[in-house]
Parts: structure tokens; sequence; C-alpha cells
């Protein structure tokens, strides 16, 4: 009995079992792996600054601010610059409207109503087959009577006018130069539109269109291009 008593106080004192497990046959430990790297960021798009020329025209019943397509349409552009860089549209005058023709003709026509000495020698005739732009509404136009002869007026379009273009069926084949298009203010143009007509100024298919009183550009000059400038609608989708 006391042989047994002082076997198991051995095994007491021992402490527990040590079991060991024979090499290769223990669970297996993967290594920790390193997560992937980020992926590499998305190229920005690279927005070529818009270098086209923008003019504020401020007149008697507000400011309108024009964009001119001096790419596709440069001599009508550059004839167009020349009067604004050498102040000679200050003063020119908004003096028709084409309210007569009905909702789906609307226009203003503005020009040189004074000295005829400010205007610059006509310019060649740059029609829209040719440039790729459209008279479509808020479009900047060159007025004329024959290609060729265009000086100082100018129209700006209250609603398309396709008729204009040069390919337009039953044209001339020349139509009229757009050269540019309203980026802001066409409340004022609308405005200049609505304006009272002389019942008696004007002749053949001007009368009715004549404007009492003109309104008067005030000042025209070169502005930055707007933040906000809305694409606009002048060049033709290809």
């Amino acid at each position: 009995m006391l042989t047994i008593l002082l076997s198991l106080a051995l095994t007491a004192q021992a402490g527990p079992a040590v079991v060991t497990t024979p090499p290769g046959t223990g669970p297996t430990v993967r290594p920790m792996m390193a997560p992937p790297p980020p992926p590499p960021p998305l190229p920005v798009p690279v927005v070529a600054p818009d270098t086209r020329p923008y003019v504020a025209l401020v007149t008697d019943l507000g400011t309108i601010t024009v964009r001119l397509e001096n790419k596709r349409a440069p001599v009508t552009s550059a004839n167009f610059l020349r009067y604004v860089d050498a102040k000679r549209m200050d003063g020119f005058k908004f003096y028709r409207s084409t309210k007569s023709w009905g909702p789906a003709n609307q226009l203003v026509q503005a020009g040189n109503r004074g000295d005829a000495r400010k205007n610059f020698p006509p310019i060649a005739h740059e029609p829209t087959k040719t440039s790729g732009l459209t008279n479509c509404k808020g479009a900047l136009s060159m007025a004329r009577l024959n290609p060729g002869d265009a000086t100082t007026d100018f129209f700006l379009l209250l609603s398309d006018i396709k008729g204009f273009d040069s390919d337009a069926p039953g044209g001339d084949g020349a139509g009229f130069a757009v050269f540019g298009e309203i980026v802001s203010g066409a409340d004022v143009a609308a405005a200049i539109f609505n304006a009272p007509i002389s019942p008696t100024a004007g002749d053949g298919v001007m009368k009715g269109q004549m404007l009492e009183p003109q309104v008067t550009i005030k000042t025209a000059r070169r502005v930055p291009a707007p933040a906000d400038a809305p694409k606009g609608c002048v060049v033709k989708a290809p």
C-alpha cells in the first residue's frame, strides 16, 4: 500500500505528461502573405484650354457675350475682331428685328449705321459647307448682299434658320457665314428682338423690321472664356 501511495505522489510531482509530435506530422502553418498593391490611379483626362475668342457686347439693354469659331471661320472671325480691337464697333447699332417673318425666322441685325469710313474692306465668304458650322438658334452669322461684300453687319439668330446654310435645299448655294454664337445674354438678344419697330422705316423686305429707337452697342471688348460657357450648337455633329 505504501508503495502505491509513493508512486502516485511521484507522478503528481512530475506534472502532466509531455506528448511529443514527430517532425512533419503536426498542423501546417501557412506564412502570412503581404496584401496586393493597390491598382494604379486612373489617368486624369487632359482638357485642352478653350482658346477661342470671346467678346462682350455691352448694349443699351444689357450685355451679350459671343464666342468666335476662329479655327473654322478664320476670315470672318478676324474681321469681327479687328472692329472690336480697333474699338470701331463702339457705337454700332442693332437696327433690325425680323418679328414680321414669324417664329421660325427670328434674328436681330447690327452694324455700322453711321460713318462709313469706319468700315474695313469687304471679306471673302466662308460658306457653312466648308466651315462645318450651321445657322442654329444662338448663331452669330455674317450679313451680306452678295458673297464677298460683307463688312460690318452681322446677325444673332433667335431661332434655327437652316435655310441660311449654304447647302440648304432651295438656297443660293452660298448662304450666310456662321462664325460664332451667343454664350450668355440670350435674354438681352430677345429684348432687342422685341423692341419697338417703326411702322414706316425700311425698304423692301426691311420695311416693318427697323427698330425705333435703335439699340446701341456701347462697347465691344474681348473677355476671358467663362467657366460655365455652354458647348453650343453651331458646330455640326460629325
